[in-house]
């Protein structure tokens, strides 16, 4: 995709989301571990969960199961036993669950103070403005391109709502590269340590311990991506 056009629509579906996944909301306990997620980055549905997850700045290990891919769909199926996403597990309470809505709910009462925020509650106008969301990005981060495996998760400084963090999200989704997903939107008690570990306020910021790369900046990190790990 042109890069102008990339951005644009990265923009507008940020617009459309009005804010959610921009700030951090009133937090509650913190896990002792990270959440792990079976999703993909097109799915409106994920998105929902992902808001939430930097909504409450919780860290989590993402499974990318892009359409017609084969890395994590069927772990996913092993662990929950059909192929729907969101599938999220929490090593924490041992509780694993499918459906957005309920995950939403669950997280905030687990790891918020027990309300979800009108934002991330709508029902309706919250699942239309995310489907519209993906309209915008014209397929991105939905079917599965061929790539080489990783054999340590990257990481990934992001947070939901920067449309220069859904690129690089959207790449290593299509790329099936499982990464942890450090939550840093505006407000996040995080942002301190990150800046500490990175120099500057500044997102997307990817770590690949596989060839020890740090680097900031969408676009170079899309590249380094398919240049690593793109198989075409």
């Amino acid at each position: 995709m042109n890069r102008i056009l990339d951005v644009s629509t990265s923009l507008f579906a940020t617009i459309a989301r009005l804010g959610g996944g921009l700030r951090v909301e009133a937090l509650g306990e913190r896990p002792a571990k990270p959440l792990e997620l079976y999703e993909f980055e097109g799915c409106p549905y994920c998105r929902k969960v992902r808001e939430a997850l930097t909504a409450l700045d919780l860290e989590v290990l993402v499974y990318p199961c892009p359409k017609g891919g084969a890395r994590f769909r069927d772990v996913a199926i092993e662990k929950g036993g059909k192929a729907q996403f969101p599938y999220l597990v929490d090593p924490n309470t041992g509780q694993a669950m499918y459906e957005s809505g309920d995950i939403v709910r669950y997280l905030f009462n687990e790891y918020g103070t027990g309300r979800v925020p009108l934002l991330y509650s709508i029902g309706p106008l919250f699942d239309a403005t995310s489907a519209l969301a993906s309209a915008w990005r014209l397929g991105a981060g939905v079917k599965v391109e061929p790539s080489k495996p990783a054999v340590l998760p990257l990481e990934l400084w992001s947070f939901e709502a920067s449309p220069f963090c859904r690129i690089v999200r959207e790449a290593l989704c299509t790329l099936e590269l499982p990464y942890r997903l450090h939550t840093v939107g505006k407000g996040s008690p995080s942002r301190e340590a990150f800046v500490e570990r990175s120099g500057k306020m500044q997102v997307p910021f990817l770590v690949d311990p596989n060839t020890d790369v740090e680097m900031f900046e969408s676009d170079d990190i899309v590249r380094y991506l398919q240049a690593t790990y793109g198989a075409r």
